[in-house]
């Protein structure tokens, strides 16, 4: 326990802030219902926002880092499209809202990337020469990357979904 201490007293308190908000999302994904496309965007976008800090913070000027990250994403949204291939949405017209299943795939997905994420952070904290390292460099790039890239595979997912159920005004696949 004493080895968790220092991370715990370091830890920003905007990071445990994050850590509630995306168990509470998982949570809440977990029960099918409705929602809207600007809700399903928000992990996305905060799991992007986090990475182009991330980018910014340790490789400024890197194009082979923003290369990296880039890639990590192309990947993990290629999986993420492909784990709701069979989403079902259904729209109601009169409040705009959309009706989406239950998504188990959410909260280990989130725990996991936050992990990943923070532990990466922790280990440049405690030790920034990893920032130089040729390997920590890629993993670090390419894992997170790929993580954030799930999260905007899935929502792309939805928004085909959403765009086809108001195209053909019934419930569709996201096909």
């Amino acid at each position: 326990m004493q080895i968790l201490q220092p991370f715990i007293a370091h830890t920003p308190i905007w990071v445990w802030a994050l850590l509630a908000f995306l168990v509470t999302r998982g949570v809440m994904a977990m029960k099918a219902g409705e929602t809207t496309l600007a809700k399903l965007a928000i992990v996305p976008a905060l799991f992007s926002m986090w990475g182009l800090w991330s980018i910014n913070h340790r490789y400024p000027e890197s194009w082979s880092a923003w290369s990296l990250w880039l890639a990590g994403i192309a990947a993990g949204a290629c999986i993420g499209w492909m784990l709701l291939r069979r989403v079902q949405l259904r729209l109601d017209s009169s409040t705009g809202m959309l009706w989406r299943p239950a998504d188990f795939s959410l909260l280990p997905l989130l725990l996991v990337t936050f992990v990943v994420k923070y532990g990466f952070e922790s280990a440049l904290a405690m030790s920034p020469a990893l920032a130089t390292d040729g390997a920590f460099r890629a993993a670090y790039l390419l894992l997170p990357g790929g993580f954030t890239g799930i999260f905007i595979g899935k929502y792309c997912r939805y928004l085909v979904a959403s765009r086809r159920v108001v195209a053909d005004g019934r419930e569709a696949p996201a096909a």
